[in-house]
């Protein structure tokens, strides 16, 4: 059994609503083990012998018959996440968001980390199937990064997370 971070695109934003209790028992629903969901921003976590890809594609499916939306689903190890955190490449600081973004096409990663940036705003790093990304706490939408990440086409293929956020799923 390997124990995974499900994080949904896009819900309890834009329209798109779910309740936490329902969105567990979703994923109970499916026979996975261990579900907890984190914050109200489609964060949950399970456990389950199915490899990732079979995970991301059950829980998709479920979640478009059962809140009857476009669902979009990055499932990754926790193990997976713990290295993400300790790989976070810029200062943390009250003043900034430290985000990572989560990116399932290359191509899409690449055209992310090739938006000009004004470096004394926000600045971007590659991971491992991320971009790292920091910003002033309120300029998030207005910058030039988050400009590019709702563009509409990116949709299916990314999803951003806060570091603490993540944190909070690894423990």
């Amino acid at each position: 059994m390997t124990r995974y971070v499900a994080l949904l695109r896009g819900v309890n934003v834009g329209g798109v609503t779910m309740k936490m209790a329902d969105l567990g028992e979703t994923v109970r629903a499916l026979g996975y083990e261990g579900v907890k969901t984190v914050l109200a921003s489609g964060n949950v976590l399970f456990e389950t012998a199915d490899a990732a890809p079979a995970a991301k594609k059950k829980l998709e499916t479920a979640l478009r018959q059962r809140f009857g939306y476009e669902a979009w689903v990055h499932v990754l190890p926790v193990a997976q996440i713990e290295k993400l955190i300790a790989r976070y490449p810029f200062p943390r600081s009250t003043e900034r968001h430290a985000y990572v973004v989560f990116v399932e096409k290359p191509e899409v990663r690449d055209e992310l980390l090739a938006v000009a940036l004004d470096p004394e705003i926000e600045k971007a790093e590659p991971g491992d199937g991320v971009v790292y990304w920091t910003v002033p706490k309120g300029d998030t939408l207005d910058s030039a990064m988050g400009k590019a990440q709702s563009a509409a086409r990116h949709k299916p293929w990314l999803t951003t997370r806060n570091l603490n956020t993540l944190e909070k799923l690894a423990r």
